[in-house]
């Protein structure tokens, strides 16, 4: 499975946006994966609601959210937890 916060190759983007722009795309995919809500992943990492929805959709975030994420997602995938979407 393809870390989050895998090391990239900064030669395959113009610009440093586009960094930010592929992680939360890639975040996304993990946590809809998992069958997370926004609001649920939230919970679960310790960061705000607000914070998530901001990363998700305007691709801005603190470092620290974005690594309490990455781990929360990350333990979630070496769980195997799967989780009902219709449930969350």
């Amino acid at each position: 499975m393809t870390k989050i916060l895998a090391m990239i190759n900064l030669d395959d983007y113009k610009l440093p946006g586009e960094v930010l722009g592929d992680i939360a795309k890639r975040m996304v995919l993990k946590r809809k994966a998992l069958g997370l809500t926004q609001a649920k992943l939230a919970e679960k990492s310790g960061v705000s609601l607000a914070s998530i929805k901001r990363f998700e959709r305007l691709h801005q975030i603190s470092l620290a959210s974005l690594v309490n994420i990455a781990f929360m997602i990350l333990t979630l995938c070496s769980q195997g937890l799967r989780m009902l979407p219709s449930r969350m």
